[in-house]
């Protein structure tokens, strides 16, 4: 799951993707092989924090990051707080050279301005640039 983002132009910026469980509060994923590892199905995933305890929150579609991706979360971007999913972002280019842009496009022609763009990361607490300058989906 996720949703490839573009310049207007059609420049590949980057992916989001639902990235599983996260603690907001302590600042760390619940998969046990770490941020990297969020998108490998081979790692298992800690029913709590493993720093501060807390449990999940259970969230609906209309409120998760995996709904988001799928469509059903068209909420406000909200920052979150204790254990609940997250989304990750593959930068595809630098995001300096986003100062300008005015506007970007997700894969499905939606437009956002880049303050809009910037806006969802409140609810990306994990990127990855090691793809930056490569051709990916």
């Amino acid at each position: 799951m996720g949703c490839n983002f573009y310049t207007m132009s059609g420049k590949h910026i980057g992916k989001r993707s639902a990235a599983g469980l996260y603690c907001w509060d302590c600042e760390i994923t619940l998969c046990k092989g770490g941020n990297g590892k969020v998108h490998h199905g081979e790692y298992e995933w800690y029913g709590k924090c493993p720093v501060c305890g807390e449990e999940y929150i259970d969230e609906s579609l209309e409120a998760s990051s995996a709904g988001r991706e799928l469509g059903f979360n068209k909420g406000e971007y909200k920052i979150k707080s204790g254990v609940a999913s997250c989304s990750s972002f593959n930068w595809a280019m630098h995001k300096d050279k986003l100062k300008r842009i005015r506007f970007v496009k997700d894969e499905y022609g939606k437009k956002y301005t880049t303050g809009e763009f910037w806006d969802m990361f409140k609810e990306i607490p994990i990127e990855f640039t090691d793809m930056i300058g490569s051709e990916f989906s």
